[in-house]
């Protein structure tokens, strides 16, 4: 490895979190085929991650997985002590788990869906890294953390409320801590924060992409992903159009922004069909 791009991870352990299926199996398959030393899987479906672990099995990296509930403190703390002991500190960390709840703000449940949203996409990036980041530090390796957040933690949007706040927690803190670690002299450990509109996993079923942002296909997204994550790229919007509707928002009047988004570009009715994964 190297302070700038990283070019081999023939001697690194990359640990993905949300990893059984979608997205999070496909980084996995990305860290194998960089001939990564180790690769973690992280996933609370036991069955899904024993599938993954066989999949990905016999290609030259060494597999781990751990059955984790990353929206409880105390199974982010188990596993990565697990981690630790059996193989060292991740090189690598690929915040990617994450849940999403579409409907008014009040029709959501206190537990079920406010409490569990802002503890998977918010509070278990900040435990997990908080669990291995002073060793990475420490080590002097180069390495890489990504937060997997959302272009719904940039702009307001009906039926997201809690959603979009969980990401916008997610944001705020990932590319601060990304200034830290500058400011500290950290250098060898990079931040990327990606902030994605929607894309083909089953995720967001029935949501409907805004104007010119067509919904995404995830193997595209996850190796852009990849080539920020290993160039240390800060901060990621996918498509184009995320850019432009955050450079729109922060130009014009609420009211007119309001009718921007929700007449001409269709980001305010995107999540009208939505029915998620079922």
């Amino acid at each position: 490895m190297t302070t700038t791009t990283i070019e081999s991870l023939s001697n690194a352990t990359v640990l993905i979190t949300g990893a059984a299926m979608g997205m999070g199996k496909m980084y996995a398959n990305l860290a194998v085929q960089d001939h990564a030393a180790h690769v973690v899987l992280w996933d609370i479906n036991a069955e899904l991650l024993e599938a993954a672990v066989a999949e990905l099995s016999g290609r030259g990296s060494t597999i781990h997985s751990h059955v984790v509930d990353v929206s409880k403190l105390e199974d982010i703390e188990a596993a990565a002590e697990k981690v630790r002991n059996d193989i060292g500190t991740p090189d690598i960390l690929i915040n990617n788990a994450g849940i999403v709840r579409g409907k008014y703000f009040w029709e959501h449940d206190q537990r079920s869906d406010i409490a569990t949203t802002m503890a998977i996409n918010a509070l278990a990036l900040m435990h997990i890294t908080r669990e291995f980041l002073p060793a990475m530090i420490d080590g002097g390796r180069t390495s890489r953390i990504v937060n997997v957040a959302s272009a719904a933690g940039l702009l307001a949007n009906p039926r997201m409320s809690v959603y979009s706040s969980s990401k916008w927690a997610a944001i705020g803190w990932s590319d601060s801590l990304r200034l830290e670690l500058k400011q500290a002299g950290h250098h060898h450990i990079k931040v990327t924060t990606f902030c994605p509109s929607y894309i083909k996993t089953g995720m967001f079923e029935g949501a409907r992409g805004p104007l010119m942002t067509p919904l995404m296909e995830p193997s595209a997204v996850t190796e852009r992903v990849w080539r920020a994550m290993k160039e240390g790229t800060p901060m990621l919007m996918m498509p184009w159009t995320v850019k432009l509707s955050t450079a729109l928002r922060g130009i014009l009047p609420i009211a007119a922004w309001d009718v921007v988004a929700g007449r001409v570009f269709g980001v305010y009715k995107s999540m009208e069909h939505f029915t998620g994964r079922k």
